[in-house]
């Protein structure tokens, strides 16, 4: 009989007989492998269990404590909401519903709004399809099959179209089939612990010109007690969301008239970026960087140079003026390099780090745009290394110790780290040689190393221009946010002619490291405000002490010590309002002011006040050079 051939993740070859399913050979591994196992990848393609072994290829099981198996329960989760709106609202056009981080959507098109209660109803009519414990099956179709099973469905026959004359992978769950790659799990008994979230517009394809969708989205998960945990953390989220406590605590916001994707600092949020900035520029002056500032507007050819005409377009705000089309800057690296190809340059002058807090404006869609966390104008923390190949590594390593420096800073200790590096397969859609991209990526591997970060090679994920570093933050709820970028870039430097000369006397192209380490400015804050859900350390407070009078006797006291504060370098305000004293400790809480200074007659008499902190309770009765001293000290230590 004839056999094939398996190779498993661990390099180990299992030969079967031709015939056997993905069960059997699951299950010839080992009986708890099988109770685990959802599905299996065969040379790439996701197939069911019950799946005929096709011949020789990889091998990999996909169970239910992996990424891939949970990804695996809210796609087939995907598929149980399409039926259950199928079942519940049977004019409904389907698009796509894949899996997504923490959860899955389904994009539907329907002449009417769903609406909250049609949620509950669909939510509740997945609970009862998913106890009928019905299997999902996967099917291989042609395109004419495909044609005649979705003739009703212009989506689908849309996507059918654009695959061309292939076979086709469908999933059939119960009443309801989807064009799909999967995997899926095998039955709805998995299904147990699922929960409809919310609902949003989604255009077709992600195209304003298209229709616009209804997108639902929604979680699962293998535990109810996962669910129960997940759904309390979106709870606590939407207590510490940025919107929210940006409008509560008056520090900035999006406004109406001015268009959406725009942000605006009020008074006390402007405080909070001035801090940022500032401890931003001190600790990259100390590093050797030089701070510039690059237009935000420019001619259209530099962008042509670039190549950002031809390939970021419809990103980008183009204008006419003096009867030349001028852009409205969407990055920094154009201007940074024109400074830099001001003189000529040695290798002796090298490394040159410029730094910009510079910024940039995008042509984002307004449907993706959300608070400050995707915005049309934003400031970003960029800078520009142009160096040579034997000082690489070492540029690349100070990166990654001024990265955990500065987001060590803010209250950041825990990261996820990705190296996005092209694929081995296509390397003439690279920019740069292979000698370039080997250097390139061993100093990244080297850094990432040195510094014993944990990471994940990403194959095919690098652009074409270079491989890069993307190093994720993990906030106070766990969630991970893209903060820090490094990149090589490979063609830049040959659009701009950027060069430096080698020791040999000849010219030669730089190596030039975009980097980014708390990316934009906007969403760093908004990052930071709900990971301390408004309750900045010290050293970021907008308000650092507020002086409460108990009564009008001591309005004029109050003011002196919020004035002897101030002069000491603290950020202090006095109430004096005609309210009780516990109102002004409340609004003073509901602000998220660091330290009350209560000042009562006795304290008035002492010449000391009260002092009570939001983190640590009553601290006592302190002379006011004591406090201020203890306070300032602590914003020294970033506390």
């Amino acid at each position: 009989m004839a056999q094939f051939s398996l190779t498993l993740p661990d390099g180990s070859v299992q030969r079967v007989d031709a015939g056997a399913t993905f069960h059997d050979v699951v299950g010839g591994i080992g009986a708890g492998l099988l109770r685990n196992a959802l599905a299996v990848t065969h040379a790439g393609r996701h197939h069911a269990l019950a799946d005929a072994v096709p011949g020789d290829g990889s091998l990999v099981v996909i169970t239910r404590e992996s990424s891939a198996g949970l990804d695996a329960l809210r796609h087939s989760a995907a598929h149980l909401l399409a039926w259950a709106v199928q079942d519940l609202f049977p004019e409904t056009k389907f698009a796509f519903g894949p899996p997504v981080e923490n959860g899955f959507y389904y994009d539907f098109d329907r002449e009417q709004t769903f609406t909250d209660e049609d949620l509950a109803r669909i939510e509740a009519r997945m609970i009862e399809l998913a106890a009928t414990r019905t299997p999902i099956v996967r099917r291989e179709i042609d395109a004419a099959e495909a044609r005649a099973l979705f003739a009703a469905q212009p989506y689908k026959l849309e996507q059918i179209e654009s695959l061309g004359d292939v076979r086709l992978s469908a999933y059939v769950l119960g009443g309801f089939t989807d064009l799909c790659e999967g995997p899926h799990v095998p039955d709805t008994t998995e299904l147990k612990a699922v929960k409809l979230l919310n609902m949003a517009g989604a255009y077709w394809r992600g195209d304003s010109a298209n229709r616009q969708l209804q997108r639902i989205y929604g979680t699962a998960f293998f535990k109810k007690k996962d669910l129960d945990a997940h759904l309390q953390m979106l709870e606590e989220a939407r207590r510490r969301d940025h919107r929210r406590l940006g409008r509560e605590l008056d520090l900035y916001g999006i406004m109406d008239e001015a268009g959406p994707g725009l942000s605006f600092w009020f008074p006390r949020g402007d405080i909070l970026r001035d801090e940022i900035i500032a401890y931003w520029k001190q600790v990259h002056r100390r590093d050797g960087y030089v701070t510039v500032t690059t237009p935000h507007i420019s001619q259209a050819d530099l962008w042509n140079t670039s190549g950002h005409m031809q390939f970021y377009r419809e990103n980008m705000y183009v204008f006419e003026q003096d009867g030349r089309p001028h852009v409205v800057k969407p990055m920094n690296c154009p201007g940074h390099i024109l400074i830099y190809k001001r003189k000529k340059r040695s290798y002796r002058n090298l490394p040159v780090r410029y730094a910009e807090l510079g910024t940039v404006y995008r042509a984002e869609l307004k449907g993706t745009l959300h608070g400050l966390m995707r915005v049309r104008g934003f400031t970003q923390d960029d800078a520009h290394i142009f160096c040579t190949p034997d000082q690489l590594e070492h540029e690349v390593n100070n990166v990654l110790v001024l990265t955990r420096e500065i987001l060590g800073a803010f209250g950041f200790k825990e990261f996820k780290v990705e190296l996005s590096v092209r694929d081995p397969q296509n390397k003439d859609k690279y920019a740069g040689t292979d000698e370039e991209w080997e250097m390139a990526e061993r100093a990244l591997v080297r850094a990432i190393d040195a510094h014993q970060f944990a990471y994940t090679r990403e194959e095919g994920e690098a652009v074409f221009y270079g491989p890069k570093i993307d190093i994720k933050l993990i906030d106070a709820l766990g969630r991970k946010w893209q903060a820090t970028t490094v990149q090589f870039d490979f063609n830049l430097p040959r659009r701009f002619e950027v060069t430096y000369v080698d020791q040999d006397g000849q010219e030669k192209y730089v190596y030039m490291v975009h980097r980014a380490i708390m990316g934009s400015l906007e969403r760093f804050i908004g990052i930071l405000t709900e990971h301390f859900a408004g309750d900045f350390p010290l050293w970021l407070a907008p308000e650092q002490c507020r002086v409460l009078s108990v009564s009008r006797d001591q309005h004029a006291y109050a003011g002196e010590v919020a004035a002897r504060l101030s002069a000491a370098g603290l950020r202090a305000e006095a109430d004096v309002r005609e309210e009780k004293i516990g109102h002004k400790i409340r609004d003073a809480e509901t602000m998220r002011v660091p330290y009350m200074l209560v000042v009562g007659g006795k304290e008035q008499a002492a010449g000391t006040v009260a002092v009570r902190a939001r983190r640590g309770g009553d601290l006592g009765v302190q002379a006011v050079a004591d406090f201020a001293a203890a306070r300032l000290d602590e914003v020294a230590r970033k506390q």
